[in-house]
């Protein structure tokens, strides 16, 4: 078929070629971006914790009546006591916070006290020897903490663990050139000596300014004595629900001076995913619904453009016809035209895509986009077309002969 005959016919309708390509050029600009940040969100969503969250439940106690921290330290040590004792509970300790809790501190950790010198900012999760099991965190090198190591701090209290035991990737970090174990870091004024190394730790924060460390976390050997206190419990497989049932009954049988929500203040960690990724999860959404509307009307426009087309052209079809034309002719002819609709369309929408993803870098510091998924977009865009075009293609090539001869 030639093509010659298709673009005359495309030049009388200049309007009409002009809004479906720059349809089709800005579907495939929104649509190559929208994908692109959903993957981003979808691999966000299901970052690693590094802890065993299939067994494991957090409970938020608040201690009422402003207890002394020597006082707090007894009240603690009695409610691991009691957790522990629970049918189903494997283990359990007290921390200040926990992966993806959005709330705890973080430290500039480097190779001097200097503070203006960190190597990197690193998650505090205060410790005792309960912690790594209690987790199930993978130890890959060194030792756990020894209970003669765990300390106590009141909130306003300073800091300075002996030892401290950091996760792979920050330990890489700080020595890239060889292992951390048994070397001085600093995350005070004192030095610290790293004791343990494990896999993988999340900090407690999932939003992208943190991105850069979000794997960067240190345990140090301390129980902070506030009335905010986390308990981490590590049940049995299969008896989450049993011990979230009765975690709760059992700390207020214990001591009633204490508030605990009946909401949120015994969560599991598929809840804390939940609620830490909701905005994540709701941006994928909003940006598949986006790609989708977007394509549907797209599809619409060539389907209704085209259908416009056949209505006036059919004494023309007619015309073909009668001089030989056969229904495959006819079909190719507005299957071809609207391949090179198309193809000028995704021409445009390929520089848009990048200028798009160039904008969104630099205003909301996304990355860049990979050259796939303006290749899949063009592929999408182009076989969208074709499919939306099929049918009033195929009307079209059983227009009868004897439409050429009709003068109305």
């Amino acid at each position: 078929m030639q093509i010659r005959p298709i673009l005359a016919t495309l030049k009388h309708h200049k309007a009409g070629t002009l809004l479906i390509a720059m349809q089709i050029a800005l579907t495939l600009a929104i649509v190559c971006n929208a994908l692109f940040i959903i993957r981003q969100r979808v691999t966000h969503l299901s970052q690693p914790s590094g802890v065993d969250e299939a067994n494991l439940l957090v409970v938020n106690n608040e201690w009422a009546g402003k207890p002394a921290p020597g006082e707090i330290a007894s009240l603690m040590a009695a409610d691991v006591d009691t957790v522990r004792k629970l049918p189903g509970v494997a283990d359990v300790y007290a921390s200040n916070t926990y992966p993806m809790s959005g709330g705890g501190i973080a430290y500039g950790i480097g190779h001097s006290p200097d503070k203006l010198k960190p190597v990197s900012t690193t998650a505090i999760y205060f410790a005792d020897e309960n912690a790594l099991p209690t987790l199930g965190l993978k130890l890959v090198a060194g030792r756990n903490f020894q209970p003669d190591e765990i300390g106590q701090v009141d909130r306003h209290g300073d800091v300075q663990p002996g030892a401290i035991i950091v996760t792979r990737k920050l330990a890489d970090r700080l020595f890239p050139d060889g292992s951390a174990l048994g070397k001085t870091a600093y995350i005070s004024k004192q030095p610290s000596t790293i004791v343990g190394v494990v896999e993988r730790l999340q900090t407690p924060w999932v939003d992208s300014s943190v991105a850069e460390f979000a794997d960067d976390s240190t345990l140090i050997p301390y129980r902070q004595l506030t009335a905010s206190t986390v308990y981490v419990v590590r049940v049995q497989p299969g008896q989450l629900e049993s011990v979230r049932s009765h975690v709760r009954p059992a700390l207020y049988a214990a001591n009633r001076m204490r508030v605990i929500s009946p909401k949120t203040g015994v969560r599991t960690f598929a809840e804390i995913r939940a609620a830490a990724y909701t905005s994540d999860r709701g941006m994928a959404v909003l940006m598949g619904v986006i790609s989708v509307v977007l394509l549907a009307i797209t599809a619409a426009g060539i389907v209704g453009l085209s259908s416009f087309w056949v209505g006036q052209r059919r004494k023309q079809i007619g015309v073909r016809r009668a001089l030989g034309a056969t229904q495959h002719d006819i079909l190719g002819y507005f299957l071809t035209e609207n391949l090179l609709i198309s193809v000028a369309g995704v021409l445009v929408g390929a520089v848009l895509a990048l200028g798009l993803n160039l904008w969104l870098m630099k205003q909301f510091e996304m990355l860049r986009i990979a050259p796939g998924y303006v290749v899949v977009g063009v592929v999408v865009l182009l076989l969208l077309g074709q499919g939306a075009v099929l049918a009033p293609a195929l009307r079209a090539s059983r227009v009868p002969p004897v439409e050429a001869t009709r003068s109305v």
